[in-house]
């Protein structure tokens, strides 16, 4: 749903629907924020997870809408939801205007896609080295060009540290190297859903479920963050 203020956040009209698109009722970005391109359009990571057959499929499309919300463009699915049932993508950006987006999986790894083209055609989803438990995970590019992982760096298991009992932050400079530089928690329970931001100030602001209990806000320097070089 779209929902708008002309008063700085006073007021806001009452939500509506995006519209449709060719896989149906329009949804924006999943769980994991747009960013914004640099023609002034919105490119939304988004996905589904639909039945098929008694089967379930994750897929990762693209809903990119002009600035003012109204007019959309739909890309993908990029997965057939096959080799990698993958959801809840990120978008990273790069100077020489290459954007990625990191997913969740069933397939114990963080997959990956890049595109060339200002998000039009993306490429075949891929592994990347990084763990993933079937969990929600976010990244950010940051303000000096690298980019950031908050994610569980972990597999399902029996042994601790498995599942959500651990999350991290790994860092990149070119998306392919990544370094796990810190753990945000280590402890039997779940830490989990992460989402992720830079201030003005160049601080880097992290919130996630907390245990399923509460929220955990988290403030982290990332100048202070020993490295970060992606080797």
């Amino acid at each position: 749903m779209l929902t708008t203020s002309s008063d700085e956040g006073k007021t806001w009209t009452e939500p509506e629907k995006l519209g449709e698109g060719p896989l149906g009722h329009l949804i924006g970005p999943v769980k994991n924020k747009p960013v914004q391109l640099a023609d002034g359009s919105i490119l939304c990571p988004s996905s589904t997870e639909a039945g098929v057959g008694g089967e379930i499929f994750w897929k990762v499309h693209f809903e990119k809408a002009d600035g003012m919300g109204k007019n959309w463009e739909v890309t993908g699915p990029i997965n057939d939801g096959r080799e990698f049932d993958a959801i809840q993508p990120s978008i990273l950006t790069y100077p020489d205007g290459r954007m990625q987006v990191l997913c969740r999986t069933r397939q114990n790894v963080i997959a990956q896609s890049w595109s060339a083209d200002g998000g039009k055609t993306w490429s075949e989803m891929s592994a990347t080295s990084l763990p993933n438990p079937n969990a929600g995970t976010d990244a950010v590019t940051l303000q000096d060009g690298r980019q950031l992982l908050v994610y569980n760096h972990t597999v399902r298991g029996k042994h601790f540290p498995s599942g959500r009992a651990m999350l991290n932050l790994a860092l990149s400079t070119d998306g392919k190297k990544w370094q796990p530089v810190m753990a945000l928690e280590r402890q039997e329970g779940e830490y989990s859903y992460p989402a992720v931001i830079q201030s003005s100030d160049g601080l880097v602001h992290i919130t996630y479920t907390y245990q399923r209990r509460t929220i955990k806000h988290v403030v982290v320097d990332p100048r202070k963050l020993e490295g970060a070089e992606g080797k």
